[in-house]
């Protein structure tokens, strides 16, 4: 065969394909469009918020507008169901930080693009589907939303996007959604300062503070699974009976590693009722828990399966960073004290640290605390080698920074960008300096 003739074949099988997707439409009965208008449900949902329900539904999943302050809708899928009585909760949202107001539109047309508009023409969110042979729209009964080609494929899905939430199905990928971001607060539906996210060697949570230069690390998955070959390209939350005993249902981690390929798991959870209808949620609070929904029960169908920061887990609350407030200290996942130059008070949601205005040398000291760390230096190594003292002049030339933390038995220093709840630790050797006022 000649190369002209290749050419020939090769561009009029282009061509064929090309026509077979732009001829795929969806079909006018299929076609939607919903306004965000008319009476809010009558059923308690997850932020106590207000809501319109749509009808694509797929129990115990359904698509809706919802608010949590006045004239601002996300677009979301809610995870319960009316008979059960129980708290829906929103499990995926399509414009977090971008609301909608009333009378909003979501367009599915026949081009198979999924629109969502605000009340003036402005497209807020869409799947960017158009043309491309989409010619169907489900929510499936796993909570995935999709639209898919002719003979069933998935042109586009809601697990490839997140928020703050992991179905069980669902993957964080390198390249992809690698992360979870949480909620600002139950009424300001905008992403908050904690993330989870997808790293080469396993799982890592940051706390971002606008202080900081860089987001600062409080937890990492190092005592559950790390990677010590190769890179972790994705990790999927799966539901798995316990084949031995029958009774039992792990939550668990499938993760897939490359240079060298490799696949591992790791039980993170257990129920003893089938558990698929569960999720991983990052919390407002910077906490990670398991989720799982009963659809049997009449009553609480929610049941809170694991908190991975909490006085009965593997690690305990002092690593969250907000767990004390502003400033305070924290011992055996309780609030103590609070800090002051003039040693410990008593502690109260109040605490703050004296704010430093200058960056003069001359206008500011440190106050000294014995047998304290702060949250990230469980996790991160950082500087070896340091003197105390270059440690401290690293700190008075920074004007954000907040303080250092300095182990004198291996000569470590961390700066403080942000303070937040330190733990007390029976090292006498770990000390921190506060940075405050001398007016």
């Amino acid at each position: 065969m000649t190369s002209s003739s290749s050419a020939f074949i090769l561009l009029l099988l282009s061509f064929q394909l090309f026509s077979s997707i732009s001829e795929a439409v969806v079909p006018a009965s299929e076609t939607f469009t919903y306004v965000n208008e008319g009476d809010f449900g009558d059923y308690i949902v997850e932020y106590d918020a207000n809501y319109r329900f749509l009808s694509p539904f797929n129990t115990p999943f359904q698509l809706c507008f919802y608010n949590t302050t006045p004239n601002a809708f996300t677009l979301a899928l809610r995870m319960g169901t009316v008979r059960s009585e129980s708290l829906m909760r929103w499990v995926w949202e399509a414009n977090r930080g971008k609301p909608v107001r009333e009378n909003a539109t979501l367009t599915f047309g026949t081009d198979g693009n999924l629109v969502l508009a605000d009340a003036d023409g402005r497209v807020v969110w869409q799947t960017n589907t158009a043309n491309k042979g989409v010619v169907g729209f489900q929510v499936l009964p796993t909570g995935n939303m999709v639209l898919h080609d002719g003979k069933g494929n998935f042109l586009w899905q809601s697990y490839d996007s997140t928020t703050d939430t992991l179905l069980v199905g669902q993957t964080l990928r390198a390249g992809g959604p690698n992360k979870l971001v949480s909620r600002l607060s139950e009424a300001n539906n905008v992403d908050g300062p904690y993330s989870l996210v997808m790293e080469p060697k396993g799982l890592s949570m940051y706390y971002k503070s606008p202080n900081s230069p860089r987001p600062m690390l409080y937890w990492s998955s190092s005592e559950w699974f790390t990677v010590d070959q190769g890179s972790l390209t994705n990790l999927t939350l799966t539901s798995n009976p316990d084949t031995d005993e029958g009774f039992l249902y792990y939550l668990t981690f499938n993760y897939f590693t490359t240079n060298p390929t490799s696949s591992s798991n790791r039980n993170m959870a257990f129920s003893r009722y089938n558990n698929t209808l569960s999720y991983l949620r990052l919390g407002i609070d910077g906490n990670l828990r398991f989720y799982t929904y009963n659809p049997n029960v009449q009553g609480v169908a929610w049941e809170l399966v694991y908190t991975f920061l909490d006085r009965d887990s593997m690690e305990g609350e002092c690593q969250l960073p907000g767990r004390c407030g502003n400033f305070g200290l924290c011992e055996d996942s309780q609030c103590v004290a609070c800090p002051t130059p003039n040693g410990l008070s008593g502690w109260s949601k109040d605490c703050e640290v004296k704010k430093v205005t200058s960056c003069k040398a001359s206008d500011f000291g440190y106050y000294k605390l014995e047998g304290v760390d702060h949250f990230m230096i469980k996790y991160t190594r950082g500087d070896g080698g340091t003197k105390q003292s270059d440690c401290e002049s690293k700190c008075s030339k920074d004007c954000k920074c907040m303080g250092y933390f300095y182990h004198t038995d291996s000569s470590r220093c961390w700066i403080a960008y942000d303070l937040k709840t330190l733990t007390r630790v029976g090292n006498s050797t770990h000390l921190a300096y506060i940075k405050t006022p001398n007016k």
